[in-house]
């Protein structure tokens, strides 16, 4: 099998890699223009534009959406935190900290979270930003009209279910003054700050969305933002510009007044700018320079809270069937892949949830404790055992030899292991006698339709947003915006709802366990690999960071000359 795949190495030294989180791609239009509707703003950001530093970066193509409620895609979050900033934060260390609150309260029975925002928040336009922009934005992320993939992530909150069926009011968010946000929820929550600090809970503008409709986020003159940043330019497929927001609280501590994002999709063009100096950092990396890149200082190899997977569109004959998707996963040598076809960039995946996520004790590791408790789920076997299983599961399910099993595709995008993966499946499925095609779309296309289930078998991925293994695992809840393979278990969804809505520790962790062997056992998904980011950037930017989370945070660096 191996020496009959090793055809692919040649493919995959001749492409570039984007390791993309959770979705993706992007809305259209050139234009220019500060983002404020103050004339003063416009005229003090231009002035710290002209004398400031300048930062030009890579992170990704054109995105699907920088709509804070709307994306799911690591690329487009990287844009958001720069230009959105929450009731909390994380810092350098993946620690929580204060943001637009600058303090909270939590009642005595965990309830009731108060949130007490700093004194004299604006918005990018000078308007002044209150406690009911949060009322508005988080009853708009659970708005069923909006459909937000991450409607779902403060399922926490009192009144949920009743606003995911359309009667927001009933979402116990209220603000009982300008400065202070109260959140009620169902159950004690024992990861809410988090949730608080997540990229879609951030406020966006009421008064801009209602004027603007969806198109809000494409034009400088109406991305109406808190944060760090404002948008200034916008030319589809080329960059967008963000400008320092001179209304932000934090404003003084934000050195680089520009930062371009440049969209480029192709790694080579990207590796060119680079060596160029035209940009100072890059996410894509050909894979053919990596082994000449590997003693290069400016080479960065980080971890990332991720698993890169596949999905099966579980509505679609013949993915109903969990023996033909355990098979289907089962004939891919997973070793191989990551080590050879990925060049070890990436890690072999044992389980769905990866390295690096903790569990309930302090210290401890999720995926460590699910192999000590119930054992890998691939790799524990020889991939030649795996290969056998897989055949005779097909066969279990009709199809001997893979006789009437009918031609499949398999949707992905054309950068990096992307497509080197995509040809590797197509050969090893060959050996279970099922024939697939390969269907490669641009990234946005590929976000768009995955979510709208237009596909038979799909190219995934998750990188989590913070660090509890519910953020992963609630993916494959059957309401869940994010849950690509409409995969629907009643037992799977209740032991998630079990553990979100426990307030003893050790039972929540034990309850995504259970509800991860389900998953698992089920083959909702096909894990592949595990993710981890590797960039390049320039020795002369300093004081900023990346985060497991795969963010890049670039507002408090500096640039040598």
């Amino acid at each position: 099998m191996k020496k009959k795949l090793a055809i692919l190495m040649a493919s995959v030294m001749a492409v570039s890699v984007v390791a993309a989180g959770c979705g993706g791609g992007s809305s259209t239009t050139a234009s220019t223009g500060a983002a404020s509707g103050s004339e003063d703003a416009q005229e003090s950001s231009g002035e710290a534009a002209e004398g400031g530093q300048a930062l030009s970066v890579q992170v990704g193509p054109s995105p699907e959406t920088i709509d804070p409620a709307l994306n799911s895609a690591v690329d487009g979050a990287n844009m958001i935190i720069h230009a959105f900033e929450g009731l909390l934060r994380m810092d350098k260390d993946n620690n929580i900290e204060p943001a637009l609150a600058e303090s909270y309260d939590v009642s005595d029975d965990g309830l009731t979270w108060t949130f007490h925002l700093r004194e004299g928040l604006k918005w990018s336009d000078g308007s002044d930003l209150t406690a009911n922009d949060f009322v508005y934005s988080w009853k708009r992320l659970v708005d069923p009209n909006t459909a937000a993939p991450y409607g779902s992530i403060i399922n926490v909150v009192k009144g949920f279910e009743e606003a995911a069926a359309g009667d927001v009011d009933a979402l116990a968010v209220s603000a009982p003054d300008d400065s202070t946000f109260v959140v009620e929820l169902n159950n004690p929550c024992i990861y809410f700050d988090k949730l608080a600090a997540f990229a879609a809970c951030v406020p966006v503008q009421q008064a801009t969305i209602d004027a603007n409709g969806e198109s809000w986020t494409i034009e400088p003159e109406t991305y109406v933002t808190d944060g760090a940043y404002y948008m200034t330019e916008f030319t589809d497929g080329d960059k967008i510009v963000f400008t320092k927001n001179p209304y932000y609280w934090d404003a003084e501590n934000v050195t680089f007044e520009t930062i371009t994002w440049n969209l480029i999709e192709d790694a080579n063009a990207a590796y060119t700018a680079f060596q160029n100096g035209d940009v100072q950092m890059i996410k894509s990396v050909p894979t053919e320079e990596i082994e000449a890149l590997r003693s290069n200082e400016e080479f960065h190899v980080d971890p990332n809270l991720g698993t890169y997977y596949i999905s099966f569109n579980t509505q679609r004959e013949p993915f109903n069937d969990s023996r033909v998707r355990e098979a289907l996963s089962l004939a891919i040598d997973r070793d191989y892949v990551a080590n050879t076809i990925m060049q070890g960039t990436y890690s072999p995946a044992f389980n769905f949830v990866g390295p690096g996520i903790s569990d309930s004790e302090a210290g401890s590791s999720f995926a460590d404790n699910t192999i000590s408790e119930y054992g890998k789920h691939f790799g524990e076997s020889s991939y030649e055992d795996d290969l056998a299983k897989a055949k005779e599961l097909l066969a279990e399910a009709g199809y001997p030899n893979g006789e009437g099993f009918p031609e499949i595709s398999y949707m992905t995008n054309d950068q990096g292991y992307h497509k080197s993966v995509a040809e590797y499946l197509q050969q090893a499925w060959a050996e279970l006698g099922v024939n697939c095609t390969i269907d490669i779309q641009e990234w946005k296309t590929v976000t768009a339709d995955r979510r709208a289930g237009n596909f038979d078998v799909a190219r995934n991925g998750w990188v989590l947003d913070y660090d509890d293994p519910s953020n992963i695992l609630e993916l494959f809840e059957s309401t869940n915006g994010n849950n690509d393979g409409k995969y629907d278990s009643a037992e799977y969804d209740q032991l998630v709802k079990e553990a979100r809505e426990t307030a003893d520790k050790d039972e929540h962790y034990q309850k995504l366990h259970e509800a991860e062997q389900l998953m698992l056992n089920d083959a909702a998904c096909a894990p592949v690999a595990y993710y981890n980011d590797f960039y390049l950037q320039s020795s002369k930017l300093t004081g900023t960071w990346h985060s497991p989370y795969g963010y890049w945070y670039f507002m408090y660096g500096t640039l040598a000359e």
